[in-house]
This record gives C-alpha cells, sequence and structure tokens, in this order.
C-alpha cells in the first residue's frame, strides 16, 4: 500500500511538472532562471523600427554609446495605470546616472526577482497599461530624429503605421559584471509606406544614410551588422534582429 501511495504521489508530480513545462513551453530559458528561485532579473522592452534599403540599413547615432549606430526606437513605457501590477511583480525601475532621468522616466526596463520573471511577460503580453510597440516607436521616432538633427521630419511620423516583422524573446543572459541575469523582448517592424509622407520619410531616411556628409544616420549592410563595426561606426547588438532571431554580438558598454 505504501508503494502504491509513492507511486501516486510521484505521478501527480509528474503530472504537475509535465503541465508546467507545457504552459511555458515557449520560455524554457526563463523556466531554468525560476525554477530555483534567487536573487533578481533585469528586464528590459523595446520596439525597433527597420527602415530598409535592398540589402541595406538605416542606423542612428547612439547618444549614449558615442561611435555606436542602432535602429530606431527604444524601451516600451508604462503608462501610470500600470504600477499596481508592477509592485505585484516586483518590479523596480531601472535608474541612470546620466542626463537622461527624465527622458527614461517610466522604462520598461528594471528589475524584477527571477521567480516573477514569468509573472513580468504575462502582465506584459496582455497589453494593459503600456505602450504598444507602434505607439513607442512614434514617440521614439520624435524623440531621436530631433537627436540626430533632423526635426524637420518630424511631421512626417504623425500618422505614421507599422507592420510587425518578428518578436525576440531572448532566453535571460548574464550581465558582464554585474550579479544578475538579463531578459530582453525586442519587437522588431517595418513602416508601412502607403500615405506619401511615409514614403517620403523612408526616402529621406535612406537618402541621409547614402549622404556621405551625413554622421548621425548611417547605412549599412547585413555584413556590417553580422561584423558589429562599420568603417569607423561601431554597430549596437540589437541592430542583429533586422536580420532575424539570434544576437551576434554582445551589449557595448553605455555612459553610466
Amino acid at each position: 500500500m505504501l508503494a502504491n501511495i509513492v507511486a501516486g504521489l510521484i505521478t501527480t508530480v509528474l503530472i504537475a511538472l509535465g503541465g508546467l513545462l507545457w504552459r511555458h513551453r515557449g520560455h524554457f530559458g526563463l523556466l531554468r532562471a525560476t525554477v530555483f528561485p534567487s536573487g533578481r532579473l533585469r528586464v528590459s522592452v523595446a520596439a525597433l523600427l527597420r527602415v530598409k534599403d535592398d540589402d541595406s540599413y538605416v542606423l542612428f547615432h547612439n547618444p549614449i554609446r558615442p561611435h555606436a549606430y542602432g535602429p530606431p526606437g527604444g524601451v516600451v513605457k508604462y503608462r501610470s495605470g500600470a504600477r499596481k501590477a508592477l509592485d505585484a511583480v516586483g518590479f523596480v525601475d531601472q535608474r541612470r546616472s546620466t542626463g537622461r532621468v527624465a527622458a527614461m522616466r517610466h522604462d520598461l526596463r528594471g528589475f524584477v526577482p527571477s521567480r516573477r520573471g514569468i509573472d513580468f511577460l504575462r502582465w506584459y503580453s496582455r497589453g494593459d497599461d503600456r505602450e504598444s510597440g507602434p505607439e513607442c516607436l512614434r514617440r521614439e521616432l520624435r524623440e531621436e530624429l530631433a537627436e540626430v538633427g533632423h526635426p524637420e521630419l518630424v511631421p512626417l511620423t504623425e500618422n505614421l503605421r507599422f507592420a510587425l516583422v518578428r518578436t525576440v524573446l531572448e532566453r535571460p543572459r548574464p550581465t558582464p559584471g554585474k550579479q544578475y541575469s538579463t531578459l530582453r523582448s525586442f519587437e522588431v517592424y517595418d513602416a508601412v509606406t502607403d500615405t506619401p509622407e511615409a514614403a517620403e520619410l523612408v526616402g529621406r531616411l535612406v537618402a541621409l544614410g547614402h549622404n556621405p556628409a551625413e554622421t548621425q544616420i548611417v547605412l549599412v549592410d547585413a555584413s556590417d551588422i553580422e561584423d558589429g563595426r562599420s568603417g569607423a561606426h561601431l554597430i549596437s547588438p540589437q541592430s542583429a534582429f533586422l536580420l532575424g532571431n539570434r544576437r551576434i554580438h554582445q551589449d557595448l558598454p553605455g555612459l553610466s
């Protein structure tokens, strides 16, 4: 009889474990990091814009990583109504000591207890009280076009629409020099050029990328992205997601 009880318990545990694995079958890397909860997990979710001309891609200069270039876009922001849900999963905003504190306010870049990583992803996937990818891209384009010296293009973004290319969820990766891992999610979009304004914006960005006198916007090809460099310009690792689902290079350090 004892053997039957033990066998029944083992069966129950295996069924529960199987159910857990099935529910999170798309997040096995994160599941491994959270089964034995300890420490904290850095999370970051962002939207990127792919502006493509044949096998070439438009990249913007990154002001917090001098001499580095990456795709337009940035971190998705949460709205004030999300604070209760984010507190429930233990989310704490990441703050930097740069002059960009105001710009980073409400960024979905921060820390959760490792055991709450899946809970954070569940909240994010619902889309409640946060920017959508297109909303994030419109805001980031307005900010970044001004930063790279082309505010005259901002009005062309007013009604810009986007088509999702891919979503990349990176498994938790060790963070060099830190005692935590980092989980990142990226949504990559193309601009929908179905209006004169959208077509003009994409055309002018490509033209600026081709202009050798332009220093803030560059055009690079796929091999440059794979190499992580185009001449004197460094290329940010997230640029690889313009090509596919695979990260090629480690992060570049930013200004702290």
